[in-house]
């Protein structure tokens, strides 16, 4: 039998490489399982040998302590593989496809994934609709930081790469196309970003980035990324946006001195419920202050697109309310200026054969605009905790060296 590492989180501000069983056809028990998922067969899965696996601000949330995820918990659900082994009902897939993995677990079967909902799949996580990999109160799907890992439904969730050689050559890539580039794309495409587009971003982070390359995929004319962090926005000058630094004060007026007009076409959201306040504000913890801002700054009858994560609960909360997912918005505000709001997990399948294609054909370098870096498994602590540190850099985790060519 083969071994198995993962990364692990161990308490607030803490992650750790651990040994864990190799995978089976069969759910087994362990941290944060769900006890009606126990001894649940997974015959139409497929093993993967971990090609790349990424850390993410929603694993972050996490290990920050800002969730209820218990100790040993494994992490990730940004994976992309080669197939190794089919369950007994696997059709199409077969062993050695190179495969990109959605991070929302979905069955194909119920209703909501044949409407394209794949984020709120009904039938993967016996506690609410949606499902993901190595995260909390998720079902307890064991997470892809890790040399192997189990994806169910795997005729359904896995998406080919068409040609292995090809994939492999622009992996650092197509590693994207699990999670981030598509969330991002679905913040700009539900904010209505289109050609001609004024486009404010909030957060400079990988998802924020990503939006940011989507918006100018979607032919936006301005995108304006803000932000805390110089470095991270650095990196979005780095590959044409505009910027602000929103510790400087409203970003409305700030956006005013780049348009002429203190307001944009469309408003993303990727921060999410540990947002900041901004000008002498920026050092607070306000959550609602993002949501708030970009009912401001949005135009009448404008979109806002929300991939940026909020919870339902947060023991690190600024207040009860907070605690509990609870945040004080102007609501009115968005229901006098008819704005539209889309929150909620990205469903990844909607977008992530086109962005492959676009990706393929040299369409857009994610990788690049993300500033994506190749770091060892055994690297993860090092990468948490400089991604925590505000470093302007997507860690992508490479437990058998695929990434080394």
């Amino acid at each position: 039998m083969l071994g198995n590492r993962a990364v692990a989180y161990k308490g607030p501000g803490e992650v750790d490489v651990i040994d864990i069983d190799y995978p089976t056809f069969e759910l087994k028990d362990g941290p944060g399982v769900n006890p009606a998922n126990v001894g649940r067969e997974v015959r139409h899965g497929a093993i993967l040998k971990t090609v790349s696996t990424n850390i993410c601000g929603s694993d972050q949330h996490m290990v920050r302590g800002r969730t209820t995820a218990p100790k040993d918990l494994v992490l990730g659900h940004e994976i992309t593989g080669e197939v190794v082994e089919t369950g007994p009902d696997v059709e199409f897939i077969k062993v050695g496809d190179i495969v990109s993995v959605p991070f929302n677990i979905a069955c194909g079967r119920c209703r909501n994934c044949k409407e394209q909902k794949t984020g709120i799949c009904l039938n993967v996580n016996p506690d609410r609709p949606g499902s993901a990999y190595g995260y909390v109160d998720m079902g307890g799907w064991v997470g892809g930081q890790a040399d192997y890992v189990l994806v169910p439904y795997a005729d359904w969730n896995l998406l080919k790469f068409p040609d292995r050689d090809q994939a492999l050559e622009k992996i650092l890539d197509l590693t994207m196309l699990s999670d981030i580039f598509p969330t991002g794309f679905h913040g700009a495409k539900t904010a209505g970003v289109g050609v001609g587009s004024t486009v404010y971003i909030a957060g400079a982070g990988p998802v924020g980035l990503a939006a940011a390359a989507s918006a100018q995929l979607l032919g936006a004319a301005v995108v304006i990324v803000g932000d805390l962090n110089e470095s991270r926005l650095a990196q979005a000058r780095s590959f044409g946006c505009e910027t602000i630094d929103v510790s400087k004060g409203d970003p409305a007026s700030q956006i005013e001195q780049l348009l002429g007009v203190p307001e944009v076409d469309c408003g993303v959201d990727a921060v999410g419920f540990e947002a900041h306040g901004y000008g002498e504000d920026a050092a607070a913890e306000a959550p609602a202050t993002v949501l708030n801002s970009l009912m401001g700054l949005t135009a009448a009858g404008g979109a806002l697109g929300i991939p940026g994560l909020y919870v339902t609960g947060d023991p690190g909360g600024v207040d009860e309310a907070a605690k509990v997912g609870s945040l004080s918005l102007r609501f009115g505000l968005g229901w006098a200026k008819s704005h539209a709001f889309t929150t909620g997990q990205c469903p990844v399948m909607k977008y992530n054969r086109q962005l492959m294609m676009a990706i393929l054909h040299d369409k857009v370098q994610i990788a690049k605009a993300v500033n994506a870096q190749p770091i060892s498994l055994e690297d993860a602590p090092r990468g948490y905790a400089e991604f925590d540190a505000g470093a302007a850099t997507k860690y992508v985790l490479n437990p058998h060296g695929y990434l080394n060519a």
